[in-house]
């Protein structure tokens, strides 16, 4: 646990992770990402399964910042890739001295570099890295939620949402992300959590690829 003045962003084990990290997005992701247009839905899952798809440093330090000021609780991701946001989050859950964040991420490789990345940063210990379909490997999250990031595929927002909505503790946040990407495919997630009657207070925050931040 870190100072209540310090933030272990700060830290060269975590920031010089991040770095890499987001350098190696930066090379690795615009040449994949510009194949995506002419490609069948396989040839782009298998495309997306290479990239790095990650938050920026901004949006980093806005998820690091809502959970070091937030409820106390268990934070849950969906869509880890390659621990990018998880290491943000987990820096967050140290230096507050409570909590866990409950990682999903579909790609055994992707999991696997996750993990290498989160223990090379030290937070290995304060993430529950779960391999597989989120539908499945976060079934059994049934009460203490704080925050739910959603990351992954879009078309799953809704489902991984309304899956996890009895875990809520009163006040929970929920990030959608990538409001920009597939625009069309979000429209029912935004639907439901823009609707008051689903017990929400919803707005939209312009960075990175956009966020919707609720509130429940």
């Amino acid at each position: 646990m870190t100072s209540l003045h310090q933030t272990s962003l700060h830290h060269p084990m975590v920031s010089q992770v991040l770095d890499r990290l987001h350098a190696a997005s930066d090379r690795v992701d615009p040449p994949l990402l510009a194949q995506m247009g002419d490609k069948s839905d396989d040839q782009a899952a298998d495309l997306l399964n290479r990239a790095y798809i990650p938050v920026t440093p901004e949006v980093g330090r806005f998820l690091y910042t809502l959970v070091r000021a937030g409820k106390p609780g268990t934070i849950v991701e969906f869509g880890t890739s390659f621990g990018i946001s998880t290491i943000y989050m987990a820096a967050a859950v140290r230096d507050r001295g409570e909590g866990l964040v409950i990682a999903s991420e579909l790609h055994p490789a992707k999991a696997r570099q996750a993990r290498e990345n989160l223990r090379e940063a030290g937070l290995l210990e304060h993430v529950d890295l779960r391999e597989g379909d989120a539908l499945e490997t976060l079934k059994n999250v049934t009460a203490g939620v704080s925050m739910l990031f959603l990351d992954g595929w879009k078309i799953l927002y809704l489902p991984i949402l309304k899956m996890l909505e009895p875990a809520f503790l009163p006040g929970a946040l929920v990030l959608g992300d990538d409001l920009d990407l597939f625009p069309e495919v979000h429209k029912p997630y935004l639907a439901y959590v823009r609707d008051p009657a689903n017990g929400y207070t919803s707005v939209e925050i312009p960075i990175g690829d956009r966020i919707e931040l609720s509130v429940r």
